[in-house]
């Protein structure tokens, strides 16, 4: 009798050891098949990422007649003025200054938009005169080279500097958000001086230069002049200039000369240095987003640089005049 008990529990655990073994046979397959879903996704992901980067690289980094190579590790391409991003914004395609043609022994020169002189500069404010070698404050020129005439020196963008950032659409951009004059406990900790009033036609201001250390690669310190237009919401127009220290746009903590615009307060409008269409470089000397050297020092040596943003105006093929905001 004892011996006629024990068969059915022994089918019963055989049976239910079975079933267990079947389920979780299931579950793995049902988890493998997910897991290869998923593996298949990411390579398809990732090359459409790779592709977008590359692409955007192309429409940053053009054709030029000269590279020098910076002893910081940046590249600077010497770009033919009309072959600059500028010519890409819609408002500028089609813009021909009135100036003389650039050399015609150049292959990648055109006509239609020679490089222009320096705009002509408000009475009282003629730069100063330098003895051989004193404007030579970025790094890339301290070998004593520079861009030809009629092209125009622009760092070269890299893989790594988009992938610094948070997308490829937001490369080169401020974050969107609430733009205050005074520090109001947001993190961002900053002190302006401004003046208000009459209409304003241009502005001048000499920075002290300097190499702070940021806590993190998403930090950054800056100096800067900053004309602006409207108010602190939407509408807010800026033109902005000065040095940064910015680990997450350039890649390392040296004091770099910036420029940034924008006619919608950070929304969807402008960026820093060349990085989108619509800011026009004239000079030959300066690489916007390069490394400034020398820079001044706790009880030493002071450098700083003078900045003088005002407006212009050029004149098209119909010889009317053209304002550019």
């Amino acid at each position: 009798m004892a011996r006629s008990d024990r068969r059915p529990f022994s089918i019963h655990v055989v049976f239910f050891l079975e079933l267990l073994l079947l389920l979780a046979a299931a579950a793995a397959a049902s988890v493998l098949s997910a897991s290869a879903a998923n593996n298949t996704m990411r390579p398809r992901n990732e090359l459409r990422k790779y592709k977008t980067i590359r692409a955007h690289l192309k429409s940053l980094n053009r054709p030029s007649l000269k590279t020098i190579q910076s002893p910081d590790g940046d590249v600077i391409d010497c770009v033919p003025f009309h072959l600059q991003p500028a010519f890409d914004h819609p408002r500028l395609k089609g813009l021909k200054p009135t100036v003389p043609e650039i050399s015609s022994n150049m292959s990648l020169s055109t006509p239609h938009r020679p490089h222009p002189d320096p705009p002509e500069r408000p009475r009282g404010h003629e730069p100063s005169v330098l003895a051989d070698g004193e404007d030579s404050i970025q790094l890339w020129r301290t070998s004593g080279e520079t861009c030809p005439e009629g092209t125009v020196p622009i760092r070269r963008t890299k893989e790594e500097d988009i992938l610094r950032a948070s997308s490829v659409r937001r490369f080169g951009r401020k974050p969107a958000a609430r733009t205050r004059r005074v520090s109001e406990g947001s993190g961002h900790e900053h002190a302006v001086g401004y003046g208000v009033g009459d209409q304003y036609y241009g502005a001048k201001a000499s920075l002290s230069v300097w190499a702070p250390r940021v806590a993190s690669s998403s930090e950054f310190s800056l100096s800067q002049i900053w004309v602006i237009a409207g108010s602190f919401s939407s509408d807010l127009n800026t033109i902005e200039a000065g040095w940064q220290v910015s680990p997450q746009l350039y890649g390392d903590s040296s004091p770099r000369f910036f420029t940034y615009w924008t006619t919608d307060a950070y929304q969807a409008t402008g960026c820093y240095n060349l990085l989108c269409s619509g800011f026009i470089q004239t000079s030959n000397k300066i690489a916007i987003g390069a490394a400034i050297s020398p820079t001044s020092t706790y009880n030493g040596r002071q450098f700083d640089i003078s900045l003088l943003i005002w407006k212009v105006s050029y004149v098209n093929n119909s010889e009317s005049s053209q304002n550019l905001h």
